[in-house]
């Protein structure tokens, strides 16, 4: 490491915060029943990407640094960017404090469709199939094989 760099700052904090993660993920008591997958499998899992996430942040090339005529060149897009994430970031506020008035699924279908159309994919009936799809299978997957009870909102079933 010749140059401390944001990136390797930012991968040194995710590191440290994945091993605070991981030791409090391998502190979840196990059930007495044998289990294939128990309920510390996730939470470990998630602890271990995250680390691995963290080192690959670390060890990733430093870019070399854009001269004053590419950046102004490159400020429209750097603007839309910074639309885009405002923007994402509303949608899961939206998407959150409507979840359980609207229900799990209009309000993923409107998120995933809504998030597709900020993205600029304009190919609106392949996202909302696809996007419903995803949803529904989600919602029967969770509601009837795992028995987890989702918001209903708006919509009878």
């Amino acid at each position: 490491m010749k140059h401390i760099n944001s990136n390797r700052v930012i991968g040194l904090i995710m590191g440290l915060v994945s091993l605070g993660y991981l030791w409090m993920a391998f502190r979840i008591p196990t059930f007495p029943m044998p289990r294939p997958i128990d309920s510390d499998w996730f939470p470990t899992l998630l602890g271990a990407a995250l680390l691995l996430l963290s080192i690959l942040l670390c060890l990733e090339k430093q870019a070399t640094p854009v001269k004053r005529e590419k950046a102004a060149q490159q400020d429209p897009k750097a603007r839309e960017q910074t639309s885009q994430l405002l923007i994402t970031l509303l949608a899961i506020a939206g998407y959150a404090f409507g979840l359980e008035w609207l229900g799990f699924v209009l309000a993923s279908s409107l998120f995933g469709i809504g998030l597709n159309h900020c993205y600029g994919y304009r190919r609106h009936l392949i996202s909302v199939v696809a996007t419903l799809t995803v949803v529904l299978s989600l919602y029967l997957i969770m509601t009837r094989l795992l028995e987890v009870h989702l918001p209903r909102g708006l919509l009878p079933f």
